[in-house]
């Protein structure tokens, strides 16, 4: 556990040097340490004493590092980030919501003077985001990009005047002409709005922006936790639920046995001693129609591969619920083709715990 600031600080370029020397496909086959040096680099970040876009040496590569780490974590879609900058007058304010999406669907709102930073937050916001709606605003506060000023027509002001002393002679008028009976006159006066790059607002706003766009990220990690802690329980409950099905589908098979033999003895009215191969040709007759086998296997095999989805490095959503569409299908198979009471309990809350599932996985990034 951290305790301080100061320690993660010195941790932080204690270690730099160990994964700053390691190629990215080295880091990728180091979980452990990977899992690691992310929750000290995150820890470091939060702290406020690191900044990324400042200058720090490797500042680029630990955000990614960071970031990367925690790429073979299921994410949620739904996140909220805001980050706040106060510099030279300016107030920056950058908000991220992102919910439920099919794909990734970006939006950005910016003031007017800025829409030429829309396809760099775009390209910004792809690089933390894989799917799902994203919505990102920013407001600034300030004198911003826009410098005012203020021209006067001089030559529409004389006529005015001009005119003004006119109708004074000509209908005898006492009072004169003042500052404020000149300002009343709007057509003279225009105010321009000036735009002016400012290169330095613009690397402020991108900072700001990019500390939203972390706290959206590890929010989505945060509740993509409790979702795959959920969902890896479900399918817990679901194995045990298949096992069940499949230790039951040797009783059905002796029970179809038994009822065969009891039918025939009743239809003759009396014990016959009737011939075992007969009976076990009709048993498999019954028992291949009403057969699951195929089915719970497949269902093994789903949820293996639904909890090895889980530990991918990718957006791993529709993949996942492909997986869940695969095994209530399977169930539904089961539910019609047998005929035991028991079976068709366990199918029931089969398919309610794959249903849930199914809820769940639409909110997986």
């Amino acid at each position: 556990m951290i305790k301080s600031d100061n320690e993660n600080i010195t941790w932080f370029l204690k270690h730099f040097f160990i994964f700053k020397q390691l190629s990215e496909h080295e880091i990728r086959n180091k979980f452990m340490m990977r899992q690691l040096f992310s929750e000290q680099i995150f820890a470091i970040i939060n702290s406020g004493y690191i900044r990324f876009g400042h200058g720090f040496p490797g500042d680029t590569y630990c955000e990614d590092f960071a970031r990367n780490g925690r790429d073979n974590m299921v994410k949620s879609m739904t996140g909220y980030g805001r980050s706040v900058c106060e510099k030279n007058g300016n107030r920056i304010v950058a908000e991220v919501r992102t919910v439920n999406h099919r794909f990734l669907d970006l939006s950005v709102k910016l003031p007017r003077t800025l829409l030429y930073l829309e396809e760099k937050i775009k390209k910004k916001a792809r690089e933390f985001f894989k799917r799902g709606r994203v919505d990102v605003f920013i407001k600034i506060e300030g004198e911003g990009l826009i410098k005012r000023h203020l021209t006067v027509d001089w030559h529409l002001i004389d006529q005015y005047v001009e005119i003004l002393h006119q109708a004074k002679e000509r209908y005898h008028l006492e009072e004169t002409i003042t500052v404020r009976d000149l300002l009343h006159m709007e057509e003279p006066f225009d105010i321009q709005e000036i735009e002016e790059e400012d290169d330095e607002l613009e690397k402020t706003l991108m900072d700001t922006l990019n500390q939203a766009f972390i706290h959206a990220y590890e929010m989505r990690i945060e509740e993509g936790k409790a979702i795959s802690q959920d969902l890896k329980n479900r399918i817990h409950d679901i194995n045990k639920l298949v096992a069940n099905l499949e230790e039951q589908r040797e009783a059905v098979i002796e029970y179809y046995r038994e009822r065969i033999k009891q039918r025939i003895e009743e239809y003759a009215r009396e014990e016959l001693s009737i011939e075992e191969s007969r009976i076990l040709h009709e048993v498999a007759l019954l028992a291949e129609k009403g057969d699951i086998s195929e089915e719970v296997t497949r269902l093994f095999s789903h949820t293996r591969q639904f909890i090895a989805t889980l530990s991918m490095s990718d957006a791993v959503g529709r993949k996942l619920d492909f997986i869940v569409q695969e095994m209530l299908r399977e169930s539904n198979t089961i539910g019609s083709k047998s005929n035991d009471a028991k079976i068709s309990s366990w199918v029931v809350a089969l398919k309610s715990e794959i249903e849930k599932i199914k809820e769940q996985v639409q909110n997986v990034e």
